[in-house]
């Protein structure tokens, strides 16, 4: 039997391993978009039950009983989101019967550029250019019509007015006008009904869905897998909780500030701006766009647009780097592009509330996956720690010639212990990866070649962060070690 066979064997089972996955990540994609309308309540909810759970808890120890405390969490947090889209709706409205005003103000403002820009040759070419292009948008010149002779009843009639038609619908009827409120209004209300079923129904039954949860994760380890959900509910509670109060108060403080600027409909651009909290790295833009461009029409000068924008610049910059660090440390446990990736993935699948449901779904992700073993790879896949340890990192480096990144790792690991001790618990233990796969027939000539000219290298860029004395130390052991190992 040729050596080969086993390898051969292997190879065919990865593939198959991975085709299965992608079957599997395909089907669960295509269920996930069709479900979208019971799913993407679900998700709200399960968000709402976690934000709500410590809440209940306190009730719990104060002795209420649960179906009182459910009632009492799940009443004050739907009346505080029904009292701030009833607020929203009402400026929102204000600020519509407004805008003629403000569109005043914009035209007087960009005539007051263009007298400005008048000395300006380039600007006066570009403005003119501008006219021409909207004189042709708005009145296009007719094109003759072929064979149409001078004098002939179709050149006539291209000189006479139209006339102008007007076409009036009949008023409707009282069954077709509730017919239209009714397919505005229902589709969000059945919505908002089915968020707070499930929320109801999420915390009255909380343990009996972790019980379950258990059983299908984790049966064969009761006590671990016991303490790992429970931990991971704990997280994921303490996370959510801390970021609706973190961004309330956020929205809270962008709401007086407005307010105090003179930004028409503060409100509405406060909540705009905690919704938008949930959303990484590209919300906070969203948020701060309408409220500084409003900035700029509700009145002839420009203080106004300069404080809105100081406002967003400065609270944005106190969010990220001091609130936020202090409140939640170095980060959410998400890597960057795992962020990114998410914030598209869920955006494109669930639209609007796919997207400020992103990073909640994707942090419940992370955490299942480093608590739940079955779920490992969403942490491999989406968490912020490294994906092979310092050893494996050490041997990559090695197989690939790049000593450069090996250095630089090395550099970064040597602000905090000696250069012995790194030597001793990475690049030696890297080496034994390296010689444990020599053993079985992993190596050739050409790799061997590479790991040791790529060590020298490394330990030829390290010779500054250790004395001459240490290097010489080691000398009798490497040339021991080289002559019993390849390497």
């Amino acid at each position: 039997m040729s050596p080969r066979f086993p390898i051969f064997t292997s190879s065919s089972e990865a593939r198959t391993a991975t085709l299965q996955g992608l079957l599997i990540a395909a089907i669960v994609i295509t269920g996930l978009y069709v479900a979208r309308e019971v799913l993407l309540p679900l998700a709200l909810a399960i968000v709402l039950s976690f934000v709500l759970t410590p809440a209940l808890l306190l009730l719990r120890r104060l002795k209420v009983p649960r179906v009182i405390g459910v009632a009492i969490v799940v009443a004050f947090a739907f009346a505080i989101i029904f009292a701030l889209g009833w607020l929203m709706s009402q400026q929102a409205t204000q600020l519509a019967q407004d805008l003629p005003r403000y569109q005043q103000v914009l035209a007087e403002k960009i005539s007051a550029l263009r007298n400005s820009a008048a000395g300006s040759p380039a600007l006066e070419k570009a403005t003119d250019a501008l006219k021409d292009l909207e004189r042709e948008l708005t009145n296009p010149t007719p094109e003759p019509k072929v064979g149409a002779m001078p004098g002939t009843p179709e050149q006539a009639d291209e000189g006479r007015k139209p006339i102008p038609v007007e076409i009036h619908e009949p008023p409707p009827k009282p069954i077709e006008l509730f017919g239209r409120i009714a397919g505005t209004v229902l589709p969000p209300l059945a919505t908002a009904g089915i968020v707070i079923l499930f929320v109801i129904f999420i915390l009255l039954q909380r343990e009996d869905l972790r019980d379950r949860a258990i059983r299908l994760l984790g049966a064969s380890d009761m006590q671990r897998a016991t303490s790992a959900m429970n931990d991971a509910a704990e997280r994921l509670s303490k996370y959510f909780l801390r970021q609706v109060l973190i961004n309330s108060a956020y929205g809270i403080f962008i709401t007086l500030g407005l307010w105090l600027i003179g930004v028409p409909s503060p409100i509405v651009w406060g909540i705009l701006a905690m919704l938008m909290r949930f959303v990484p790295y590209v919300g906070p833009f969203i948020a701060s766009a309408p409220p500084i461009l409003l900035g700029a029409v509700v009145e002839p000068g420009w203080t106004t647009f300069l404080l809105t924008g100081a406002l967003y610049l400065v609270s944005e910059l106190t969010m990220g780097q001091v609130v936020e660090p202090l409140v939640f440390g170095h980060g959410t446990g998400v890597s960057p592009i795992a962020v990114i990736i998410s914030t598209v993935f869920w955006t494109w699948l669930w639209g609007p509330l796919g997207l400020l449901l992103a990073m909640p779904l994707t942090v419940c992700l992370v955490v299942l996956g480093r608590h739940v073993e079955g779920l490992n790879f969403f942490e491999v896949l989406l968490g912020d720690k490294p994906a092979l340890t310092p050893q494996q990192s050490f041997y990559q480096r090695l197989l690939a010639g790049d000593s450069a990144e090996a250095t630089y790792h090395a550099e970064l690991a040597l602000k905090d212990e000696p250069l012995a001790s790194y030597l001793d618990d990475v690049a030696l233990k890297g080496l034994q990866l390296a010689e444990r796969d020599f053993e079985r027939g992993a190596l050739d000539e050409e790799n061997l070649k590479r790991i040791r000219s790529t060590v020298k290298e490394i330990m030829e860029d390290l010779a500054d962060f250790e004395p001459r004395r240490w290097f010489r130390k080691m000398e009798p052991v490497e040339k021991k070690e080289d002559a019993e190992s390849p390497i």
